[in-house]
């Protein structure tokens, strides 16, 4: 056998040992992104496409929705910390985005689209920071990497059928429209709420709960509880997410360019096949080259990749630059969860992923909003154009790129 052959087989051996939490939450994760991603990314093309909002309030109600999210996950991080118990908090948040999925057939105005994506991303703040922690308890430090990895490489394999599906109902029922029909999203709506309920049902009967140390801390303690390393990387991710608006801006840019609906929808399933294909190795990297290379290397291929977006010409360059945006996440996503689990002890693990989803989350918010006021501006100012939330985005990357090198040095950067 090839020495290829042998490092394939090593690597599938190492998989195969991964713990069952981290199996049953790859695999929760798999059926909510089925469901999400019908749905998630048809959502600025149904606020645009059928109720004629504009960019301004497409930001403000995915920065709402995900801050939102964002304020609770510091909580719930901070209780499961507390209770030193995580399995319920995980499968209430999951529950309850599955609640408040439906909800959308009724919506037809942009509030309304705001107050259920508010519940669904709800359920989100709940279950996400303990799902982390519970993920990183469950497994030995040398693997942790690879478990992220394999969890990202499942929530976007999840995506990618998700999208498929999409796309299959999208060519059924409007193949020759540019514009998304209310009919078609309504119909993937309730298609959505099938795989979200057996997310649900996985984790209630398949999760088992690991006790981990009870923080010493209350359940009210702040950012200051938490180790120093921890707060610089989560001051220099701020910087980075404020450029990071919401990638309904990337499919927005896409529809700008002259893309067809399903010709995006094609798009978002070859960028979730490339995230799929490439996050468990690039988590399996991090574990031996340390988790600030592959973090550098994802933001500055975001740079280009976002300066790109900027100068596109035609709609091919947005597909190939969409492509290749998966590359970026499973370079950047799996390893700045697993870097954090480095940077702070167990009994502050919760805690440590509240404050890190939720940071990333509250700057979703102005990233947003900025992102659609230089795109279309408000009122009579007319805005700097579709090209400048993403040049915007590209100068905030390399500035974090920057302050990681200095800020995070590498004896804070080793795996503990």
């Amino acid at each position: 056998m090839s020495p290829l052959g042998v490092e394939i087989k090593k690597q599938w051996r190492k998989v195969q040992r991964l713990p069952r939490n981290v199996w049953v939450l790859t695999l929760a994760s798999f059926l909510t992104d089925v469901s999400s991603e019908m749905i998630v990314h048809l959502i600025p093309l149904f606020l645009a496409n059928v109720l004629g909002v504009r960019t301004a309030a497409i930001g403000l109600v995915e920065g709402v929705a995900e801050t939102t999210a964002s304020l609770l996950k510091v909580w719930s991080g901070r209780l499961s910390d507390w209770l030193g118990r995580r399995k319920w908090l995980t499968v209430s948040g999951y529950a309850l985005s599955t609640l408040a999925k439906p909800f959308l057939v009724l919506a037809n105005n942009w509030p309304a689209v705001l107050s259920v994506r508010f519940f669904e991303r709800m359920g989100k703040g709940i279950r996400t920071a303990p799902r982390d922690a519970l993920i990183a308890d469950s497994i030995a430090l040398e693997k942790r990497g690879l478990a992220f990895g394999l969890h990202r490489a499942g929530d976007s394999a999840g995506a990618m059928l998700g999208l498929a599906i999409a796309l299959l109902v999208v060519w059924r029922m409007q193949s020759r429209t540019v514009a998304l029909a209310p009919t078609t999203f309504q119909t993937l709506v309730w298609l959505s709420v099938i795989p979200a309920a057996l997310a649900v049902l996985a984790l209630t009967v398949g999760v088992q709960e690991v006790k981990a140390q009870r923080s010493v801390h209350p359940v009210a303690a702040g950012l200051l509880s938490l180790p120093g390393p921890f707060r610089r990387f989560l001051l220099v991710v701020l910087l980075f997410t404020l450029g990071n608006s919401s990638d309904a801006f990337l499919i927005l840019r896409a529809q700008e360019r002259g893309v067809s609906l399903l010709g995006i929808i094609g798009t978002l399933v070859a960028f979730n096949g490339t995230y799929t294909l490439v996050s468990g190795p690039a988590g399996a990297l991090s574990d031996k080259v340390g988790r600030r290379r592959v973090l550098t290397a994802g933001w500055l291929l975001y740079a280009l990749i976002y300066l790109g977006l900027g100068l596109a010409q035609t709609g091919w360059h947005v597909i190939a630059l969409m492509i290749l945006y998966g590359l970026y996440y499973a370079l950047s996503e799996g390893t700045a969860k697993s870097f954090v689990a480095d940077l702070v002890p167990q009994s502050q693990r919760g805690t440590a992923y509240g404050w890190f989803n939720g940071a990333v989350g509250l700057a979703a918010l102005p990233a947003s909003v900025v992102a659609g006021l230089l795109w279309q501006g408000i009122g009579r100012w007319p805005g700097f154009g579709p090209q400048a939330p993403f040049l915007w985005g590209a100068i905030l990357a390399l500035a974090a790129v920057g302050l990681l090198r200095v800020w995070q040095p590498a004896k804070d950067a080793a795996p503990r």
